[in-house]
């Protein structure tokens, strides 16, 4: 069980707050690190695998005139895909609190639309309206890509959330 997870999980459990994931590069490792802490049912409402560019627009509403002009890898992206989360996980018409984006390469190959190389990746977080995103440059292999930019995705929802003065 992941230290991050486990404390972002008791946060959120004790607000009362809701969480969707919506991943690409990520392929559900994300929503696996959240769901192996006990008690997560109570604050993760789902997720949505958008690994295909198409899905990202069909499944979370991201604009398909920015996908083809920017392709899947940026920042406007990867907030349309936490704000389209967001709404799409609503349970009884409630958007959920908080909705979480990864999009990125996660390679070997670069991205074949963008050439953007393996290691560039955008998280973005949806926290009830007030978005943020941010951009990762990292390295190694596929797997390690993936485990890192989860730990930093956990990071900016920690982040987002503590800063709201209401808390």
């Amino acid at each position: 069980m992941d230290p991050a997870a486990a404390k972002l999980i008791a946060e959120l459990t004790a607000a009362g707050h809701s969480l969707a994931t919506a991943e690409s590069l990520t392929g559900g490792l994300l929503a696996a690190t959240l769901v192996s802490v006990p008690g997560a049912s109570s604050v993760f409402a789902g997720g949505i695998i958008a690994y295909d560019t198409r899905l990202k627009e069909q499944l979370l509403g991201v604009s398909g005139e920015l996908l083809a002009a920017e392709g899947p890898v940026a920042e406007q992206v990867a907030l349309q895909m936490a704000s389209g989360v967001r709404m799409r996980c609503a349970v009884t018409d409630t958007p959920c609190d908080i909705g979480v984006a990864t999009t990125g390469v996660a390679g070997p190959d670069p991205d074949p639309q963008t050439g953007q190389p393996p290691g560039t990746v955008w998280i973005a977080v949806d926290y009830r309206g007030q978005r943020e995103a941010k951009r990762l440059r990292l390295s190694g292999d596929r797997m390690r890509i993936r485990q890192e930019t989860v730990a930093a995705a956990l990071q900016l929802i920690s982040a987002q959330y503590s800063a709201d003065p209401q808390l």
